[in-house]
């Protein structure tokens, strides 16, 4: 758990504790402190906050990306679109209010950790318009060339809708296919290109140019 307040931290490790599956490993007060802890005691996820003295929580999550294998879930009072498009950017396979009831951060930290993207339902929809509209450079990303290269067609109709916002059973829906097989074809995707989770999936799909902000 990364957040300069001793207060908050106090609070998350007490409903978090309460849960038989789950260990708070370490806590540290700014972004030096994560990458330092991270690197010693390799956790699965970590809670990260924005706004702290010495390296914020976005800077800290695209350094994490280097030294550890562990997912982010960001944690903010601040609902701004910057801080969601930067952590995202950084690497952030979750982001969350810190307003939200504790049964939901439990969920969202299963979720993280089992591999699956979180986006604070409300801000889901302001994610995906803000890479519509500045998808990035895509230095290092595969091009839309490459991509139609690497996937097959279905999984290509699958990463299209996955980046427009749609759940697996909506994309079951829309393709006419079951959602266990939506499932296997997100898993396909994901190995092939080398990501982490639907998180990176989206981002790719923007950078690449399959989806724009047309649709």
């Amino acid at each position: 758990m990364v957040d300069d307040q001793a207060l908050v931290r106090s609070g998350f490790r007490l409903i978090l504790e309460g849960e038989d599956d789950f260990e708070v490993v370490g806590e540290a007060a700014d972004g030096d402190e994560a990458i330092e802890l991270a690197r010693r005691l390799s956790p699965d996820v970590v809670l990260m906050d924005v706004r702290m003295p010495r390296m914020d929580g976005v800077e800290a999550t695209r350094r994490l990306a280097g030294v550890t294998d562990a997912r982010v879930l960001i944690l903010t009072t601040f609902d701004l679109d910057e801080y969601l498009f930067d952590a995202v950017r950084a690497g952030a396979s979750g982001f969350l209010l810190k307003d939200v009831p504790p049964d939901d951060l439990v969920t969202g930290v299963r979720a993280v950790a089992r591999g699956d993207a979180l986006i604070e339902p409300r801000m889901t929809r302001r994610l995906l318009h803000e890479f519509a509209r500045h998808p990035g450079p895509g230095s290092g990303r595969p091009t839309l060339d490459k991509l139609t290269e690497q996937l097959t067609s279905r999984e290509l109709e699958v990463l299209r809708e996955l980046a427009r916002g749609l759940s697996n059973a909506e994309i079951a829906e829309r393709l006419y296919i079951s959602e266990t097989t939506v499932k296997t074809h997100v898993a396909h995707l994901l190995t092939k290109l080398g990501l982490r989770d639907r998180i990176q999936a989206v981002v790719l799909a923007y950078e690449s140019g399959l989806v724009s902000a047309g649709g």
